[in-house]
């Protein structure tokens, strides 16, 4: 069966509602026409000039990243600098974009379900809930099937992110984990809440300063695995599942993966 990028668009908005994103999100359809015959998708964490090159080379006809490429409201454009220089090269060779953010890690089944799956967590529930919308909200927090020690839980969990290092915000690292709380990409915001629900660890990135004297004064272990690490590795997950619905569907496509993309941050 032919499928269109309304195909997609319908099937994004079953899975992760528009209403599920934060106020100041912008996720949807970024570039393109929904009459658009789609037959290879490449998936890609962030919308940059590289992702682009890389959905010409594989003849992409749709980019579907996590992060948008349109925030808020642009003034002007040039060719030359971001996002011009991404919107024209989409625009030349017909290559829609599409963006599931907010709304992918509010959603279940989402971003965080996704990590709480790769963590093992059991009896998940969601750390932030959005009124009226049952199992959906940003974080997730559950339990390890056994309770281990700080040290050997950070150890597996750079393991789990693909990390050599990772930052820890703790006064000792001689304690016990059995409670986990975890939010893909930025989370330093909902520290109080996952101390009030008596998280042992909370895993997220983007930890600002007094996100961590917070986390320090609720005695709350704060685990900054970065905001590319916490996001990536759920995405691509995402993104084999997403291929799997449209075939299940009888839709003809070809499904690609990045799994070049890095984070832009580096550790010397």
């Amino acid at each position: 069966m032919i499928l269109y990028l309304k195909d997609i668009l319908e099937l994004i908005e079953e899975i992760a509602p528009h209403e599920l994103s934060e106020p100041w999100d912008n996720p949807g359809l970024q570039v393109g026409a929904p009459r658009q015959q789609i037959k290879t998708i490449y998936f890609a964490l962030d919308p940059t000039f590289n992702s682009i090159q890389k959905a010409i080379k594989y003849d992409a006809d749709l980019i579907i990243t996590h992060h948008p490429l349109i925030f808020r409201s642009i003034s002007r454009l040039s060719p030359d600098t971001y996002p011009g220089n991404v919107i024209k090269e989409a625009l030349g060779h017909n290559i829609s974009i599409v963006s599931i953010h907010t709304n992918l890690d509010a959603a279940p089944g989402g971003i965080n379900d996704i990590l709480a799956e790769m963590l093992g967590l059991e009896g998940t529930e969601v750390l932030k809930g959005v009124p009226g919308v049952e199992a959906a909200g940003l974080g997730r927090i559950g339990n390890l099937s056994r309770r281990m020690g700080l040290r050997d839980f950070l150890e597996w969990a750079k393991g789990i992110f693909g990390l050599s290092k990772i930052r820890v915000v703790c006064d000792s690292l001689d304690r016990d984990v059995g409670k986990v709380a975890v939010l893909g990409g930025s989370g330093g915001s909902l520290v109080s809440i996952a101390a009030q629900k008596e998280a042992d660890v909370f895993i997220t990135g983007d930890i600002g300063y007094h996100d961590a004297l917070n986390a320090l004064s609720h005695g709350l272990v704060l685990v900054d695995a970065g905001h590319f690490s916490t996001e990536d590795p759920a995405y691509r997950i995402f993104g084999k599942k997403f291929g799997s619905m449209l075939r299940d569907r009888g839709f003809e496509v070809e499904v690609l993966l990045d799994h070049e993309e890095s984070d832009p941050f580096c550790i010397i």
